[in-house]
C-alpha cells in the first residue's frame, strides 16, 4: 500500500501527527512517501510578531491536548517570543537533502527537526540552524549539500514542492497534514483528522478502501 504524506515542517498540526506517521512507516506492507508542500515558504512565509505568536501558542495547546505532543517553555520563549522569520524553506530543503543522501532517515530527520523547534526551542528556519541539527544526527552528507545548496538539490526540492502542490490542487486540499492513499487514478485523500486517531482504526480504514 502506497501512502503520500503532505506536510510542512513548521506546521504544528503536522508535529501532532508525527507519532501516527512513525507508526505507519513501520508497517511492513506500507510504502510511505514524504512530500513537503511549501505551505509556509515563499509567499506563505511571514514574521513571528506578537499577535501571531499568541495565536500559535493557543493553537499549540489544542494540539498538545489532542495528541499528547509537547510544546515546551523553551519553544515559547526562544521561538515564539523572539520574533524573527516564519519560513519553512530551510527545513524543507534540509529534508530534501536527506531524501537524496539517506532516504531511509527522512522521517527521523523530520521528527528531530520538529523536536528541535517545539521542545528544545532551536532554530529550524535558517540554513545554518538546520545544517547544525542534521550534523548532530550524523547526516553530514545531507548537511553539506544543503549548506552548498547545489543545483541538483535545489532542482529536486523544487520538483517535490511542485508535486505536493499539484496533488493538493487535484484533491481539493487547502491545508496540512494530509494523507493520500494509492497511486495515480486510484489515489484518494483521507481527512487529516485520521492522523490523530488510534492507528488500528486508520489501518483498517486504509485496507477497507
Amino acid at each position: 500500500m502506497r501512502l503520500t504524506y503532505l506536510f510542512d515542517p513548521l506546521c504544528g498540526w503536522c508535529y501532532g501527527a508525527g507519532p501516527a506517521i512513525e507508526k505507519l512507516a513501520a508497517v511492513d506492507d506500507i510504502a510511505l512517501e514524504l512530500l513537503p508542500t511549501g505551505l509556509f515558504a515563499g509567499r506563505g512565509a511571514g514574521r513571528m510578531d506578537a499577535q501571531f505568536a499568541e495565536y500559535a501558542w493557543s493553537n499549540d495547546q489544542r494540539i498538545a491536548k489532542l495528541t499528547g505532543q509537547r510544546f515546551s517553555d523553551d519553544y515559547r520563549k526562544r521561538i515564539l517570543g523572539a520574533g524573527g522569520a516564519f519560513d519553512s524553506t530551510a527545513a524543507s530543503l534540509g529534508l530534501t537533502a536527506v531524501h537524496i543522501t539517506d532516504p531511509g532517515r527522512e522521517i527521523t530527520a523530520l521528527k528531530e527537526l520538529q523536536l528541535a523547534r517545539y521542545v528544545q526551542g532551536q532554530d529550524i528556519v535558517s540554513i545554518a540552524g538546520v545544517g547544525e541539527i542534521l550534523l548532530s544526527l550524523g547526516l553530514a552528507a545531507a548537511a553539506e549539500r544543503m549548506l552548498k545548496r547545489d543545483h541538483s538539490l535545489v532542482e529536486t526540492h523544487g520538483r517535490r514542492i511542485q508535486t505536493a502542490q499539484s496533488l493538493m490542487r487535484r484533491h481539493g486540499l487547502s491545508g496540512v497534514p494530509s494523507l493520500l492513499a494509492g497511486d495515480d487514478a486510484d489515489q484518494r485523500s483521507l481527512p487529516g483528522s485520521v492522523l490523530y486517531e488510534p492507528i488500528d482504526g486508520l489501518l483498517a480504514q486504509l485496507r477497507a478502501g
